[in-house]
């Protein structure tokens, strides 16, 4: 398994930041998970916004656990980028 060139400091903090919106995904060239993930996040608040908001709260809720779980795989070295590289934390030892 090889290192991922990407940053991991750069991917842990669009994660935390932007989580919702997907940003890090399409950082770390996941473009597709990127792509569902802003989905989600729009739909979601359109739903809520037209009044449907058990929907949109549902929807929004999955965002935020999964976000809370790829930036939990991310703080670990245990995340791959679009290439299948590990994005991993400085000092990390690779097996």
């Amino acid at each position: 398994m090889r290192p991922s060139p990407k940053s991991y400091v750069l991917a842990v903090c669009l994660s935390s930041v932007f989580g919702l919106l997907g940003i890090h995904h399409f950082y770390l060239g996941r473009w597709i998970h990127g792509f569902i993930d802003f989905s989600m996040t729009i739909a979601a608040f359109i739903l809520i916004v037209a009044g449907l908001d058990l929907p949109g709260i549902i929807i929004l809720c999955i965002d935020v656990v999964h976000t809370f779980v790829v930036t939990i795989l991310l703080l670990v070295g245990a995340y791959k980028d679009g290439n299948g590289d590990l994005v991993t934390y400085p000092g990390q030892n690779l097996k």
